[in-house]
């Protein structure tokens, strides 16, 4: 479910994943309802630049910036945000094959830097092959259980040998598949999965998304299994080593006028009701938001009418959303 969590930028912070009062975004996915006012919850922020919810209510007021209505540059630049990375950059990825299909890739370096000396886990293939350059695991690591016990090892060593390597180790495994609904090759640390570019794929979204209704906001079952599914988006962000290629799925569920969100889990400090239009305004304006959950925000947007033809560059701007690596 889309919880706000802030996260550091260079001399600014975005808040992540709203959540639609009487539509509300849940991940995984994003969306919302047909509502005319949205909430978005809030985690403390305690380093870098902090603001209130006075500072993002005072942004979001059409009056505070009055004629950008139609401009939609803050939309593009969100997207740009997460799509980070020319097709130069990306060229210095290699795929990581396992049993004939690319599951993922890395970068050149993170592989002759850290990865080439456990020869006895990470085998370079030569650019002869099918796949050209690329990294597999040794073929005695025959089953995924082998697989998660081995890769394991190393990236505790290599989170061990380096404090700033491979942050935020949560001993949270990832199923590393070919595709969405596919058997698992094996299972990798969540933190370390940019540094193979996998695709992350969990337990399934309906179960994810009743959980995280429950953990994030206490909304019951007999209300969350009442959540539409509405598509996807997606996007590919190319940050140093990191090569994360990621999917929202996208759901809208209704709530009743009168429900109040109510954090479970000591993650949320607090709800706030602000109108749809105003949410618009504070993606345009600010940086407020984290710029993946802009993007399900943005398609919410879109499906209810709040980004209109009218405004120029409308048709780029829907491209730029729908272009994402959905396989």
């Amino acid at each position: 479910m889309m919880v706000i969590n802030p996260h550091p930028f260079p001399n600014r912070i975005r808040f992540s994943l709203p959540l639609l009062n009487r539509s509300i975004t849940t991940r995984g996915g994003g969306g919302g309802g047909g509502s005319s006012c949205s909430a978005f919850n809030c985690r403390s922020v305690s380093s870098f630049i902090s603001f209130t919810w006075d500072d993002v209510v005072q942004a979001s007021q059409p009056d505070h910036a009055p004629n950008d209505s139609s401009d939609l540059s803050g939309f593009f630049e969100n997207i740009k945000y997460c799509n980070r990375g020319s097709s130069e950059i990306k060229s210095e990825f290699i795929p990581l094959v396992i049993e004939d299909q690319i599951v993922g890739y890395i970068h050149n370096g993170f592989f002759y830097d850290y990865l080439r000396r456990f020869k006895d886990v990470f085998v370079f293939v030569p650019s002869d092959s099918r796949f050209g350059t690329n990294v597999t695991l040794n073929k005695t690591l025959s089953t995924p259980e082998e697989r998660t016990r081995v890769v394991g090892r190393v990236i505790k060593s290599l989170a061990e040998e380096e404090k700033e390597l491979i942050p935020g180790i949560r001993n949270e495994l990832y199923p590393v598949k070919r595709s969405f609904g596919s058997p698992p090759y094996f299972s990798l640390e969540r933190a370390a999965a940019p540094y193979f570019g996998i695709k992350p794929h969990g337990m399934s979204c309906v179960a994810n998304l009743i959980k995280e209704c429950e953990e994030e906001a206490g909304i019951p079952l007999s209300l969350s299994n009442q959540a539409m599914s509405v598509g996807a988006v997606s996007y590919v962000d190319v940050d140093g080593y990191r090569y994360k290629r990621d999917v929202l799925f996208c759901y809208d569920l209704e709530l009743p006028g009168d429900f109040i969100p109510k954090n479970q889990d000591g993650e949320v400090e607090s709800f706030k009701l602000i109108p749809v239009e105003n949410v618009a305004n504070v993606i345009r304006r600010t940086c407020f938001f984290k710029p993946n959950c802009s993007l399900v925000i943005l398609d919410f947007l879109f499906r209810h009418g709040y980004i209109r033809p009218e405004c120029l560059g409308y048709l780029d701007l829907l491209q730029s959303l729908r272009s994402g690596d959905f396989s």
